[in-house]
């Protein structure tokens, strides 16, 4: 495979006014990260905590329920399981749906060009956490989202949840209830030493460092996977497949192949790009919990030629 040609216009260093609100809340839970490798909260079973909890809110959340549900609708499912990825998805604090999807149709819109709300290009920083806490004018304006998520304005229940930010309150619901599973285990098993700790175990890991973690490998397919790796196809972008950013997040580092087919449920396109989450898609329709998956499909004008040896692109 070649590597495809660089776009001809890239985003300039953008230079926007920050939202406090938004710096606020990366940097507090940045700045409470620490407490996670002292006593009572630190444990050995953090992997656990980590690896659980990126599968329940980061894959099952963000990547099935916000990205290839709402954002590309890459296969239909129950309502009730469909609202279960998106308040998976809500628990991420990822900001809620309609802004998320929104600004996500926006960026395969103008991927790499001006326009784009989170390209990598040329700063590196920008594209991986720069524009979160940066205001954007056009997320100010009802026309934005008239144009790129119409079909989600559709929804009652997605309106009722963006109304007087319940998704928020559904967020901090989410902490109370995890708080009291791990109160009440840690009591059956070890009284009100276990109550202790389970509870600072629960915060420090299963919702500060577990949302930070999910925060961070969910921008790395903006930043990384825009920087690094290789491309299966001309997308005109400098979209990568980055294999290890796939491995974090369970399948959005295939982002060259997700860009070539963006409505596609599948974002691994060879056989050793494995990609966890449309696996677990796959396994739902095999029940009869998911159907009408979309299946790949990239146009030809974007495939490239086979080379004798794949070629790298360079960062």
């Amino acid at each position: 495979m070649t590597t495809a040609a660089a776009p001809a216009s890239v985003v300039a260093p953008p230079r926007p006014r920050v939202v406090p609100l938004y710096l606020g809340v990366l940097v507090g839970f940045h700045l409470l990260l620490p407490i996670a490798f002292f006593p009572p909260f630190f444990t050995w079973w953090f992997p656990v905590y980590l690896l659980v909890g990126n599968f329940l809110f980061g894959s099952l959340g963000i990547n099935l329920g916000y990205h290839r549900l709402l954002t590309h609708r890459s296969a239909e499912f129950p309502k009730w399981l469909e609202r279960t990825f998106v308040r998976l998805g809500v628990c991420c604090l990822e900001t809620p749906p309609f802004r998320w999807v929104c600004i996500h149709r926006m960026h395969h819109q103008k991927s790499d060009v001006d326009g784009d709300p989170h390209s990598p290009t040329p700063k590196f920083w920008w594209g991986h956490m720069g524009w979160i806490y940066s205001e954007d004018p056009r997320m100010k304006s009802m026309f934005t989202y008239e144009k790129f998520i119409p079909d989600l304005l559709m929804d009652p229940w997605l309106r009722g949840l963006h109304k007087r930010n319940r998704w928020f309150r559904m967020y901090l619901a989410h902490v109370v209830l995890l708080l009291a599973i791990a109160a009440g285990v840690g009591y059956l098993v070890g009284g009100v030493d276990g109550l202790i700790a389970g509870t600072a175990q629960m915060f420090a890991w299963g919702i500060v460092a577990r949302t930070v973690y999910v925060w961070h490998i969910t921008w790395l397919v903006n930043s990384a996977a825009h920087r690094w790796g290789y491309q299966n196809y001309d997308t005109k972008d400098r979209s990568r497949n980055t294999w290890w950013v796939a491995a974090l997040t369970n399948g959005e580092g295939w982002h060259n192949n997700h860009h070539a087919a963006p409505r596609s449920a599948a974002h691994g396109h060879r056989w050793w790009e494995v990609d966890l989450t449309y696996t677990f898609i796959r396994a739902l329709a095999a029940v009869g919990l998911a159907k009408n998956v979309v299946p790949i499909a990239v146009p030809k004008q974007r495939q490239m030629e086979e080379a004798t040896e794949p070629t790298r692109a360079a960062a």
